[in-house]
């Protein structure tokens, strides 16, 4: 007995598919969906002119429901869409690949727009683009399509989209992944205390590496998976010739705007690999994607498993106070939204406000700004917690430094005995034009922290930079350093130049360095440096790596080196609190994601006005610890102008 295949709709595509597939399949034809599906449909076909979007949206609820699968044909503003197959069991529906499809496309938010008016209008009855040819083609395409399904070959639109351009009939397949946030076919579980609690498990490092995969399995689904133009996570990729090193650039395309992301290698290969997960990882730390957030309550009726905001740097008051300031301060009593997470040090979960444990870009409605900082992707959980907490050690050695104007030893690069640094080094001075300057920012913990500075020795250009990096492996964090640095060199010097008074205007008044990109430009001019005098007048001799780092890591599998890290955070009463931001999309790779919260550890912070020190006396206490002051210092005597992290 043939199979029964249901087309729904109107126009020429229904009619060249009834007549395509009549003489093979028991074809049975519907205008909608009000008359209901038989029961015995092998594969309803939805097919129109023109794009339909509450169409499409009925199919979801219909067939879902009756556990048909479905295939669709359609044609929008100029260009055929052929697919998804939709199956009722599977994850991957025509509202996910829709989805992407938007956000991949330069005019999302137009094209949002007016599929809404469109779906609220009924559609349209026939796209301008619609020929006879076209249509054709897509029928074409979409017998083809049928023949594999029902036939039980593999399905090229399993999990895809073919786009068909009607003015060319050039047609391409792209990959979507599920979206987890789908109102349709997303199974997200709700946050809960049991998923946040962490158990370590091994990690065996690759060899020679801090790493539990390679990149060599990591480029067997990178590219495939996340990155497309018309329908992936990311849209695009550049590469960066400027630079002294291979820099690649992908975009993450939000609602909000295009948001880059780079890597940067030795191989453009390479860094293209690492730009993909640089985005993953920012991807995951925007908002919730892999699990509900359920708990919603005051402080105040939560205190006995959750984190104190207070405890993590908050603005001061005057802060707080200055009109315009795009946040509030914390209020106990107001309901917030929570997240678990697990603290190392309690060994328990604990509750952690969503707006800490994601970010928002930092566009307010909250008590603090919060950046991407902790955050940290790896091919293992343990990986990712490794990864996040150097991130936090990074940064807050770099602001302790900034803020306590830290004289720190500075280091003989040649002592790291490392043919590598040395070459990079070398082509940073003859490509870039720079000297670069290492120092020991290693604080109380004694992971291996290292202040990068690349002078100018040329008389245009950026005059100063400045990196920081941190990793058991102090020439790792060195190396990290470099690459940093060299992102910058060259590339912004134009920019320098065109908006110089713009600049001076933020040296004399510090409250106009509002965004990331100020911070960065603003020690690009000769007229800043003497700010940085406190690293640069060090006369004393050059200090060796063995001097300096005493650190030593022997282990194979990376979850022993997590686990010393742990422990002498312990010994300090230093927690680490972990929130697992992965997602489905991650996962699917074995991928994983964290934010990694220590309380009282310095954040960073972007745009002067929204420094974070209140509630963080540890800034003022450890300079005392590490002999750099014969006592504590107060918040007065901290620096008071805009850090050079760019």
């Amino acid at each position: 007995m043939s199979a029964v295949v249901v087309v729904v709709g109107e126009g020429m595509l229904a009619d060249h598919l009834c007549e395509d597939l009549s003489a093979q399949y028991q074809v049975v034809r519907h205008v909608d969906f009000e008359t209901g599906v038989p029961e015995a449909t092998d594969l309803v076909l939805v097919l129109h002119d023109s794009w339909n979007p509450s169409v499409h949206q009925k199919a979801e609820e219909v067939l879902r429901l009756a556990g048909i699968p479905w295939l669709r044909g359609f044609v929008s503003f100029g260009e055929g869409v052929v697919g998804p197959l939709v199956r009722p069991d599977t994850q991957g529906c025509s509202q996910c690949a829709d989805m992407r499809h938007l956000m991949a496309g330069r005019d999302r938010k137009e094209m949002w727009e007016i599929g809404q008016r469109i779906a609220a209008n009924g559609g349209i009855p026939r796209d301008a683009w619609a020929s006879s040819t076209g249509l054709l083609q897509i029928a074409n395409l979409l017998g083809a399509e049928v023949q594999r399904i029902l036939q039980g070959d593999e399905a090229h639109s399993e999990g895809r989209v073919c786009l068909l351009n009607l003015k060319t009939l050039k047609s391409s397949w792209h990959p979507f992944l599920p979206d987890p946030l789908c109102p349709v076919c997303s199974q997200l579980p709700d946050d809960s205390p049991d998923a946040a609690r962490i158990s370590l498990k091994p990690s065996p490092k690759m060899e020679g590496s801090y790493r539990c995969r390679s990149m060599d399995d990591l480029s067997k689904v990178l590219v495939k998976d996340y990155l497309d133009l018309r329908t992936g996570i990311f849209n695009g990729k550049m590469y960066d010739l400027v630079p002294p090193f291979a820099d690649v650039g992908v975009n993450l395309p939000l609602f909000s705007g295009d948001e880059g992301v780079a890597g940067r290698t030795h191989s453009y290969a390479v860094s293209e690999l690492t730009a993909i997960l640089e985005g993953l990882e920012r991807s995951c730390g925007i908002t919730p994607r892999g699990k509900r957030t359920v708990v919603y309550d005051s402080y105040r009726n939560l205190k006995d498993q959750a984190l104190n905001p207070i405890n993590v740097g908050v603005h001061a008051k005057d802060q707080y106070a200055r009109p315009g300031f795009p946040f509030e301060q914390f209020n106990p009593d107001r309901p917030i939204n929570w997240v678990w997470g697990y603290s190392f040090l309690q060994e328990r979960p604990i509750l952690v406000p969503e707006l800490l444990a994601y970010y928002s870009l930092g566009c307010g409605n909250g008590f603090v700004y919060e950046t991407s900082n902790g955050c940290a992707l790896g091919g293992s959980l343990e990986e990712a917690i490794f990864y996040g907490i150097l991130e936090v050690v990074e940064r807050d050695s770099f602001l302790m430094t900034w803020y306590a104007e830290l004289p720190l030893p500075r280091l003989d690069p040649y002592s790291a005995n490392d043919q590598e640094l040395l070459l990079m080094i070398d082509r940073v001075r003859a490509v870039g034009g720079y000297d670069l300057h290492f120092y020991n920012s290693t604080m109380e913990h004694g992971i291996p922290s290292v202040w990068a500075m690349a002078k100018n020795r040329k008389q245009k250009g950026l005059n100063i930079i400045c990196a920081a990096g941190a990793h058991l492996d102090p020439v790792r964090a060195v190396k990290s350093t470099v690459h940093e640095l060299a992102a910058m060199m060259l590339t912004l010097d134009e920019k320098l130049e065109t908006n110089q008074d713009e600049f001076v205007r933020m040296l004399q008044d510090s409250s106009l360095v509002q965004k990331m990109d100020d911070h960065g430009m603003l020690y690009g001019l000769p007229q800043a440096e003497e700010r940085l005098q406190f690293l640069l007048d060090d006369n004393h001799p050059l200090r060796s790596f063995d001097e300096e780092f005493k650190w030593k890591s022997t282990h194979a599998d990376l979850t022993d080196d997590l686990q010393d890290i742990l422990q002498k955070f312990r010994r300090l009463n230093l927690d680490v609190i972990v929130v697992d931001q992965s997602t489905p999309e991650t996962k699917r790779n074995g991928l994983h994601c964290v934010k990694v919260l220590i309380p009282g550890m310095l954040p960073m912070t972007f745009g002067h006005h929204l420094t974070r020190v209140t509630g963080l006396e540890r800034v003022l206490r450890v300079p005392m610890e590490l002999g750099y002051t014969k006592q504590p210092l107060t918040l007065e005597q901290l620096n008071p102008h805009p850090h050079p992290f760019p």
